[in-house]
């Protein structure tokens, strides 16, 4: 097999790079943050409590989304800042996920970069939903469960 580099091929094909997908520029974003999981970064100032209009303009510096655009990979995939409105669009975050993984409320004014990793991870793979869920159907059980007994005994 011959290998050629990407500008040799565009010359006899028409060649263009895939675009990453929602779950790589996640992974993406998050393996960033980990690569220096000790550094200190500020979160965003009580997003919930901003207007939509302007919830999307918030940013902070040095921020994780400050650690996403510094990226040239994430830029050239389409990041256009580190505000939040942005971010949103580009990593297809729902409101719930940014003020989960990002929000001063819940994480304090600062917090290392790990651990933004890791809130991230928790709210876009599906394990935060899935443990509340667990959490729940738990709850429910063990109210539900002395009425049952009751009507059985």
């Amino acid at each position: 097999m011959e290998h050629k580099h990407l500008d040799q091929l565009r010359s006899v094909a028409d060649v263009e790079p895939r675009s990453m997908t929602r779950q790589e520029r996640l992974q993406r974003w998050i393996d960033i943050l980990e690569r220096n999981p000790h550094r200190r970064l500020n979160s965003l100032g009580e997003i919930e409590y901003q207007p939509p209009a302007e919830r999307a303009l918030v940013r902070a510096n040095d921020s994780p989304l400050t650690v996403a655009f510094e990226d040239p990979v994430l830029r050239t995939e389409g990041l256009a800042s580190d505000r939040l409105g942005d971010a949103m669009r580009f990593f297809e975050l729902t409101e719930g996920q940014a003020h989960y993984a990002l929000c001063s409320c819940l994480s304090g004014h600062h917090m290392e970069a790990a651990s933004f990793a890791q809130r991230l991870r928790n709210t876009t793979g599906g394990q935060a939903w899935h443990a509340v869920a667990g959490a729940w159907g738990l709850a429910g059980l063990a109210m539900a469960l002395p009425g049952f007994l009751y009507l059985i005994g």
